[in-house]
């Protein structure tokens, strides 16, 4: 099994500030917000998973429409997540709010609809997560001063 996308997350001294750097170069930040005791610097972990949904949902939807030639101008995503602390036995809801701006059929509409519950994060997240968590030796002050070329 190969990776397809590794983002790194590194906690440094502000509390619970996550900087965030993918294999790609982007870099970003995830925080939790005051009343969470944290620095509000970002969204939060949850916040950027459902954004992760939404965002796919509407580029998944939009490139289909360019594919076909639809005369789709706009998507809009809301997602809301329902439930998440504490996790009950019956899951996690998330509702999907999708407006299509543009002079689209109603056939075109439910179309698009059924291309926005098919895109990767949608099937990533409705499918069997496994996760696995290996613990990494970091390096002792010392290894990493003498690495450090000084």
């Amino acid at each position: 099994m190969n990776a397809i996308a590794t983002v790194t997350a590194d906690l440094g001294k502000t509390p619970y500030t996550v900087r965030l750097t993918d294999d790609l170069g982007h870099t970003w930040l995830a925080d939790e917000p005051a009343d969470q005791q944290g620095a509000n610097f970002g969204p939060s972990p949850v916040r950027l998973l459902i954004a992760s949904l939404g965002a796919c949902t509407a580029i998944t939807v939009k490139m289909y429409a360019v594919r076909k030639n639809w005369p789709l101008e706009g998507v809009e995503i809301r997602v809301k997540l329902m439930t998440y602390v504490p996790v009950p036995e019956s899951g996690t809801s998330m509702v999907l709010e999708i407006t299509l701006h543009g002079p689209l059929t109603p056939e075109q509409r439910e179309r698009l609809l059924a291309i926005a519950n098919a895109c990767p994060v949608h099937r990533i997240l409705t499918s069997e997560v496994k996760i696995e968590t290996f613990l990494e030796e970091a390096p002792s002050s010392t290894q990493a001063r003498a690495g450090s070329g000084g």
